[in-house]
């Protein structure tokens, strides 16, 4: 029975690395002396060590010890043998590109859909769509495939942003890269806003947090959906 936290971000504006989320961690980790956590998307660079350190401050706080994936000699095994996982966010190119490379993207897929508890924030919680093609990240390497783990029966893009008005900027919004998404491919997307997740427990799925989200279907005018609404029969 999958037990997951599909998060837009780790950090709110202003806030501390997983402040906003503890209250619910606490409750989705309960029954977890330790995490592991996979580093492999290395948010501007940092180094695995260094950014598992920083997940393991905010977790200390809830009693609950954390170790890298990369502090293995066998990831695959680790993935399989970890009370709770916890996939952070970064470049997703480079996150899947690692999780291919080291030969645990189905392992990780299993491992979740078994029932271990999964925590994903920004890139962590891209991969958990059917592919990664709706991630904001720059191609900074090849991964092998775009196919990600399936956890949920559509696409997510995380950090999703309306349109600001006021400002001078002729780019494309985060709405037209979605529906170029949609010219050529059909899965839905969900654009989660800062502050909202998505609560998915066995077949069930729960967009959670005070805001609403964007979905967008091809060949359909985007909807707004409130927090609290049930996503499960989205294909």
């Amino acid at each position: 029975m999958k037990n997951c936290i599909i998060a837009s971000t780790s950090t709110l504006y202003g806030g501390n690395y997983l402040d906003y989320l503890l209250p619910e961690l606490k409750l989705h980790f309960k029954n977890c002396k330790s995490i592991l956590f996979i580093p492999y998307a290395q948010p501007s660079g940092l180094s695995y060590d260094d950014y598992t350190n920083r997940v393991a401050v905010a977790f200390a706080e809830l009693n609950i010890a954390v170790k890298g994936i990369h502090e293995f000699e066998d990831p695959k095994a680790a993935i399989e043998q970890s009370e709770g996982i916890f996939t952070g966010g970064g470049n997703t190119y480079l996150l899947v590109f690692q999780l291919y490379k080291n030969k645990v993207m189905d392992a990780l897929a299993e491992t979740i859909k078994k029932g271990t508890p999964y925590l994903g924030s920004s890139a962590g919680s891209n991969i958990c769509g059917l592919t990664m093609q709706t991630t904001n990240d720059m191609p900074i390497i090849y991964p092998p495939s775009f196919q990600t783990l399936g956890i949920v029966p559509f696409n997510i893009n995380p950090h999703y942003l309306d349109a600001d008005l006021q400002l001078k900027h002729n780019g494309e919004t985060r709405e037209m890269r979605i529906k170029e998404f949609h010219f050529l491919n059909s899965p839905p997307v969900i654009g989660l806003r800062e502050g909202s997740w998505l609560a998915v427990k066995g077949d069930k799925i729960t967009l959670k947090g005070g805001l609403y989200a964007r979905l967008f279907q091809k060949n359909s005018s985007p909807e707004e959906i409130e927090s609290e609404s049930d996503l499960s029969n989205l294909k």
